[in-house]
This record gives C-alpha cells, structure tokens and sequence, in this order.
C-alpha cells in the first residue's frame, strides 16, 4: 500500500495541476473564452431581456503595477519589499502597446520620473504618477485596480461605482451626444449587443495614466469597454483603445473579473484625498523656530 501511495498522490497532484491549468486558460484565452461565454446563459434583469450584471467585482491581477508582461522591481529602497512591484503577465493582447516615437520616448521618461515631484505651478510639488496625487483613475484603468468595483444596473441607466477616490460614472443605455466637457472618467455611452454590454467611452482629459510604470493618453482618447458574463462568478471585460494623438493604431486588452462571493464582501470608500495632501502641499508647512 506505501508502495503503491506516493505514485498515487503524485499523480492526484498532476491532475489537480492540469485541470488548474485548464481553467485558467478558458478564462485567458479569447478563443476559449468566447467558446465558454456563448454556452453560459446569464440570469436576466427582472423586466428585461439583458443579463443582470449587478454586484461586486474585482479584478485579480497586476495590471496597475505595468499593463505589460513585467517582472518584479523593487520599490523606494527605504520601504524594502512594501512597495516593491509584483510580477504579472500584463492584460496588453500582444503584449504591444502601438506608440508613435515621439510617445514611447514620453512613456519611458514617465516611467523613469514617476517617483519624482515637479513644480506644478506656486503652490504645488506633484510626482508624475497621477495615482500618487489620488486622481480619479480614468477608464479602463479604474476596472483592474486592487480594489472593488460595484454595478448597480437598472433598465435605462447602469451606475458603476470604484472605491479609488470615490470615483463614479454613470453609464446612459441611449444615444447622449458629445461630452459636454472633458474628465477623467470619460463621457460613457451604453447599448446591449446580445449578452455583451458595451460602453462607448470618449470625452476625456490628459491627466490619467493607464498603469504606474507611464503608459499614457491624450484627450484624444476613446475606449470601447465590453463586459461578458461567461459564468455566475465571472465577467470577461475586453477595452479597446484609440489616441491617434498618441497611437499609430487601435489596441485591445483583454482580462476575467470576478464577483466577490466573500460573506461580509461590501462596497467601501477609499477616499485617498488626505493622503495626499502631505504629498503635494507638505513643503508649504511653517516652520517655528524653538
């Protein structure tokens, strides 16, 4: 029998491993994805024929460090491995983000500066990174941040709320015309294409950034989220981006978010404003002589 247990267990293991295997590829590869998602049937919003996508989701993934397959990197040194980077194996399909020359040059100067506070104007020292400042994140870059995200979907109107500086947009499933003005969420415009609800982005300003390591846009910018349902516990969510100002051409990335199933999982404010605010205004304190 103690013979014959280890080859057993090894072989448990293998297929434990295998099958884990198997399961994160569906949910990575946009083939098996598709395949996955048209054979699962979302249950609908009460009154209508759309999936009810409602609820608490979050992305699992290291996105916010680099879109970008990267390996680890070690932070401030006098913080040792607390703000050190994880490795990830980036969201980018392709793993290429189409700069034109003038703007790969820009994102690895942001990328080499994004610790670094400049002179914004008389009052202001900012660092480069527009998360360090708590700026609201922008799209899609709100969606795969470490942090929570709530759908609260009606039949007219979706509301989409992020914990990051207490970020919001509401989601129109109409026409709405050009934004009014630029911002940092976007002007969203929603419609249903089957059991895929896609959102039509533009109208931003030029003060986000799509990651820490620099990856940048332009007010140009305009994205084109779909969100698929393709189990009970999961979204496929797929961004396709456009700056002619900054890309010779469109891009896509791709990435599963999950419902958060833990029992006490709620919506939480992360109002990162007074954080800040040492950041930026600190140099402005008096100092009293003793």
């Amino acid at each position: 029998m103690d013979h014959m247990g280890k080859p057993l267990k090894i072989l448990n293991g293998a297929i434990a491993v295998a099958a884990t295997m198997a399961f994160s590829s569906l949910l990575t590869d946009p083939g098996l994805a598709q395949t996955l998602s048209s054979a699962y049937k979302a249950p609908r919003l009460p009154g209508t024929a759309n999936p009810n996508l409602n609820g608490l989701w979050e992305a699992v993934n290291e996105a916010n460090w680099d879109i970008q397959v990267h390996g680890a990197q070690a932070g401030p040194p006098q913080f040792g491995a607390l703000l050190a980077q994880p490795p990830g194996p980036g969201i980018v399909e392709g793993n290429e983000i189409p700069y034109q020359p003038w703007a790969l040059a820009k994102k690895k100067e942001n990328f080499e500066n994004r610790l670094v506070r400049v002179k914004y104007d008389e009052l202001r020292l900012l660092p480069l990174d527009p998360e360090a400042k708590c700026y609201l994140p922008g799209i899609p870059r709100a969606t795969y941040m470490p942090l929570p995200f709530q759908i609260t979907q009606g039949n007219k109107k979706i509301i989409i709320a992020y914990e990051f500086a207490n970020a919001s947009r509401i989601v129109p499933l109409e026409k709405v015309g050009p934004a009014p003005v630029d911002s940092y969420m976007g002007w969203s415009e929603g419609h249903w294409e089957g059991d895929t609800l896609v959102i039509d982005v533009t109208g931003f300003n030029d003060k986000t950034w799509f990651d820490r390591a620099g990856n940048f846009h332009s007010d140009a910018l305009h994205v084109v989220e779909r969100y698929t349902p393709t189990s009970p516990g999961v979204l496929r969510y797929e961004a396709t981006i456009e700056d002619s100002k900054v890309f010779t051409r469109p891009w896509k990335m791709s990435f599963p978010l999950y419902r958060r199933l833990d029992k006490d999982a709620q919506f939480m404010e992360f109002n990162c404003v007074p954080f800040s605010e040492e950041l930026i205004y600190g140099h402005l304190r008096k100092t009293t002589s003793k």
